[in-house]
């Protein structure tokens, strides 16, 4: 059975975190991985996997956002996402 998670933080990147390193660090897990943003009044919704996605949600220090990740290692790749945005 596949586990479905979800946790909403407020992001504090420090300038040498990039999206090629959360990119990077989210591909070894089995679980599908999006992130939910208010972007200039409209949610938006990205596949972390995709550097596109994670390009359109134009991610900087203290946004609001929620992680979702479902699947086997859901609950691995939620901590791992939560430790780098943090």
């Amino acid at each position: 059975m596949s586990e479905s998670i979800s946790e909403n933080i407020r992001i504090q990147l420090s300038d040498a975190q990039t999206i090629m390193d959360l990119s990077q660090l989210i591909q070894k897990y089995d679980a599908e991985i999006f992130l939910k943003k208010n972007v200039h009044g409209s949610m938006r919704e990205a596949n972390l996997k995709s550097i596109l996605g994670l390009i359109n949600l134009q991610l900087s220090g203290d946004d609001q956002v929620t992680i979702i990740c479902e699947g086997p290692e859901a609950k691995d790749a939620l901590e791992a996402i939560k430790d780098f945005l943090k």
